[in-house]
């Protein structure tokens, strides 16, 4: 047997039907799609349409949903190291890390957001292995075993929206009353200084009510000058 001579069975390949050629061919004319209508159009593709009537696809009830933030972790289990290990693909004695495991063969190059460590089958070699997660159980055979395994450090909690909410107002607030204090400053100031102003407006006022009766009293005072009779000026008394 060569290559040149490798085959297909007997019916396994067949031609696709020609259609549109000739009434003789039987799919001629009309080419199998019947006369007229819209099926018989071209461009045309009616997916899930079921004439008016509430369609399949919307009948169904719908369950869940597609975490859009999910991780995707290439899963390895103990009972695959063990084996990779007796069969000299790792080496027990140097950390296992991602691409320790790749280059064995035990996951692909494609590990998506890492290496998921999960606990079925058995470990019996202490070994170091460095994995982006791990089940409890898979962590409690390795180190039972003498091994260790290395997670990623977790990162810090991020502050929740309500957080981000309650401190933006908060941060609000402190401005407002810094902003409120000094338009206090600022009026109790004016205030100061339109106070300032009266007291200098009511001294002016009654420095110049002071001279008005001043010169009020000193023309009293010529009047009454004017009026008195001299002193050697008496009248004759009547014989």
């Amino acid at each position: 047997m060569k290559l040149n001579e490798l085959s297909d069975n007997k019916g396994a390949r067949s031609d696709r039907t020609r259609v549109g050629r000739g009434a003789g061919s039987g799919k001629g004319r009309t080419a199998g799609r019947g006369m007229k209508g819209q099926k018989s159009r071209s461009g045309v593709a009616i997916k899930g349409f079921e004439g008016g009537q509430m369609p399949l696809y919307r009948r169904v009830p719908k369950r869940g949903f597609k975490n859009p933030f999910r991780k995707e972790y290439a899963v390895i289990n103990l009972g695959r190291l063990q084996q990779a290990i007796d069969d000299k693909k790792l080496d027990a004695g140097k950390t296992v890390d991602t691409a320790a495991l790749t280059a064995a063969g035990l996951v692909g190059r494609r590990v998506g957001d890492g290496v998921r460590l999960l606990a079925k089958g058995e470990l019996k070699t202490k070994i170091t292995i460095h994995v982006a997660g791990a089940s409890k159980a898979a962590v409690e055979v390795v180190e039972k075993a003498g091994g260790k395994v290395i997670l990623p450090e977790a990162p810090a909690p991020k502050a929740g929206k309500k957080a981000d909410r309650a401190e933006a107002r908060a941060k609000a607030k402190v401005k407002d009353e810094t902003k409120a204090k000094a338009g206090d400053k600022a009026t109790d100031k004016a205030k100061a200084k339109d106070k300032d102003k009266d007291k200098a407006k009511d001294k002016a006022k009654a420095k110049d009510e002071s001279k008005v009766e001043a010169e009020n009293r000193a023309e009293a005072e010529d009047e009454d000058a004017n009026e008195t009779p001299p002193a050697d000026e008496t009248p004759a008394e009547d014989n």
